[in-house]
């Protein structure tokens, strides 16, 4: 199972201080999150993508190509990449670029994001976006895996004879995760290509995630790639960690009262009850992750949030140091020793090259 972080890079006041970081400092914050991950032995560094202050994370290649110079294990993700806005061909150059510039250490989140003025900056009609997430991702698949591509559809110029480059690396697209919160069309896409789903459950209760990814299961089964449990899932997560759980409330809840998202809104006890956020020590952090299995059934992937709503770099970096040394090899014991045998791991660039020349080896047979 991959454990690991993601930012939606948000720039925002710290409570406490009064001061707010430039987006320079931001930015390299963000870098230096990703290196402490590695430092401290996480799996994956997600970032997002925004267009629209106050978020600075507009070009996700250039950050994890810049991150990918510095590391040499972790797995580089977007948090959402807007297969929406983004044109798909441009999609498929950039991120094989980062996959060879990486050796392999990149996969894409697709999602049709949250800012719903983004569509009209970039030509687009938000009251399309389905269609689009739909028309555009069947049109990168294809980019990625046939050499010359004659294509015509509803949303962009056609296409004759191209060929996207560079190539992907080893003819092995980079893995694809749908991601979404509310949207049942986007399960089955992922459902139907045998991709990952990423329900990012920081805002939702139990009860709404499991309804998404049940759907997810049921639908991955019906087109034929596995079973049910064999699904490829993905979960987000809130924590905020002190040794002592009142320590961690106390210092946490400036913070979460004046967040953009949910400030000025349900409280800090609400907001934990009812959602996957947790505030307290890394035993209950382990704890409350241990449950969404219970809940989702084994899965794949999970990432925290840890550096919004004006958190200080040096208490996010203080929250990977727990992560790292207190929270994840627990995790990584526990469910390692609950998850059935015919449960896949996570996809990587190994592990999809092999499976490809497999799949080669038996077409000759």
């Amino acid at each position: 199972m991959q454990f690991g972080v993601f930012s939606v890079s948000d720039v925002t006041e710290d409570p406490t201080t009064g001061k707010t970081v430039s987006e320079g400092e931001r930015i390299k914050a963000m870098v230096a999150i990703a290196l402490k991950a590695e430092e401290v032995g996480l799996d994956v560094f997600a970032t997002g993508e925004h267009h629209n202050p106050p978020f600075v994370a507009s070009s996700p290649t250039t950050m994890l190509g810049f991150i990918a110079a510095q590391t040499s294990k972790l797995v580089l993700s977007t948090a959402t990449t807007l297969i929406t806005t983004n044109d798909p061909v441009k999609i498929a150059e950039d991120y094989a670029m980062l996959q060879h510039l990486s050796g392999g250490r990149v996969d894409l989140m697709m999602g049709r994001g949250n800012t719903g003025p983004v569509y009209p900056w970039f030509g687009q009609d938000i009251r399309n976006g389905i269609a689009l997430a739909v028309e555009n991702y069947a049109l990168l698949r294809r980019l990625w895996r046939e050499d010359v591509v004659d294509w015509e559809g509803k949303f962009r110029t056609p296409l004759q004879g191209f060929t996207a480059t560079p190539r992907p690396l080893d003819d092995v697209p980079p893995f694809v995760w749908h991601g979404s919160i509310r949207s049942p069309e986007i399960a089955e896409q992922a459902a139907y290509y045998g991709d990952g789903f990423f329900h990012n459950n920081i805002f939702w209760p139990a009860s709404h995630t499991k309804q998404m990814i049940d759907l997810y299961r049921r639908r991955f089964e019906h087109y034929g790639h596995g079973a049910a449990d064999q699904a490829i899932v993905g979960l987000g997560g809130q924590v905020f960690m002190r040794k002592n759980s009142q320590d961690a409330v106390r210092e946490f809840r400036p913070y979460f009262d004046n967040a953009p998202v949910y400030g000025h809104g349900p409280s800090l006890e609400d907001f934990t009850r009812e959602t996957p956020l947790t505030v307290g020590s890394p035993q209950e952090v382990i704890e409350r992750t241990l449950t969404f299995r219970e809940h989702f059934g084994d899965y794949q992937r999970q990432l925290f949030l840890i550096d919004h709503a004006g958190l200080p770099l040096k208490t996010v970096l203080e929250q990977l140091d727990i992560l790292g040394e207190e929270v994840v090899p627990v995790l990584r014991k526990e469910f390692a020793a609950l998850k059935p045998a015919h449960v896949p791991d996570a996809p990587t660039h190994e592990s999809l090259k092999t499976a490809a020349e497999r799949a080669r080896d038996l077409e000759t047979l």
